[in-house]
């Protein structure tokens, strides 16, 4: 009986992951984008360390490797120092930058801003707690920095920026929405110079996570949702999907996936990926 009743709700599962991803906005540049192309190298230098400094002291794996941010231990102190480098990001001019320095200060900018968010707003269960309205599903559409003279929202960063401007479908491994099934927040700032390496590694580490893709106690695939909330990013139809997936995938998981390429569900925790203590130093 229960495994009929799985069996029935799948469908349902599944259109609902799909009815959010209509809720996503379209990956469409913004009509006033003023920084791009890219700059030639070497682009101008971004001071990162305040960031770097931030999340070293932080974030810290737990025992599942989930990365968490202790939020109730951030002094006032530091809370200023993050005040302060958003504040010098606004003051860049992403067209002085080349490729790779851009989507490093992109996915910071996003992070920190993040991070801010929640800290804004503890103590809270989970990001979709932060709303502005009935209607409102989190902070993604408030406005909160100014870059070029244009302001930005968190979404307008994601899928009005990055991802129509870089065609570089791992960001989804980068960007960090502060929850738990979200890939880990970086415990170090993203940097120009070990930006692919970065990217692939986070890719395998999420991929082969439970959170990314694994198979129930009954060998069904369970996929993260965002990969069918940015499943264009990722391929043209799941099949595609799986294939890209494949490619970052250990040995055994690469396995199971030629066996059992059908997704039986899209699954996401929203909990707040919070860590109640600080690392020691």
């Amino acid at each position: 009986m229960r495994k009929l009743l799985i069996l029935l709700l799948l469908p349902l599962l599944a259109a609902c992951a799909s009815i959010e991803r209509v809720a996503l906005p379209a990956p469409e540049p913004l009509a006033a984008q003023t920084w791009t192309p890219a700059a030639a190298p070497p682009g101008q230098r971004v001071n990162h360390s305040a960031w770097n400094s931030f999340l070293q002291t932080y974030v810290a794996p737990d025992e599942r490797g989930v990365n968490r941010v202790a939020y109730a231990q951030v002094t006032e102190r530091d809370r200023a120092r993050l005040d302060g480098y958003i504040a010098e990001l606004q003051g860049v001019d992403p067209s002085r930058l080349t490729r790779d320095q851009q989507l490093a200060y992109w996915i910071n900018l996003y992070n920190a801003l993040t991070v801010d968010v929640i800290l804004e707003n503890y103590p809270v269960a989970s990001i979709r707690d932060i709303t502005d309205g009935a209607l409102s599903f989190g902070p993604w559409d408030r406005p909160l920095v100014v870059v070029s003279g244009q302001t930005l929202t968190l979404n307008d960063i994601e899928h009005r920026i990055i991802r129509p401007t870089y065609n570089e479908p791992r960001i989804h491994y980068a960007l960090n929405c502060a929850a738990v099934g979200c890939p880990n927040l970086m415990d170090r700032a993203w940097q120009a110079n070990t930006l692919e390496r970065d990217l692939a590694a986070a890719e395998r580490a999420y991929v082969n996570d439970p959170r990314g893709v694994r198979f129930d106690d009954n060998g069904r695939l369970i996929l993260s949702k965002i990969y069918i909330w940015f499943r264009e990013d990722f391929g043209p139809n799941e099949r595609a999907v799986i294939a890209q997936i494949s490619q970052a995938a250990a040995p055994d998981l690469q396995a199971r996936l030629r066996e059992n390429p059908r997704v039986r569900a899209y699954k996401y925790d929203w909990a707040l990926n919070e860590r109640q203590t600080v690392p020691e130093s």
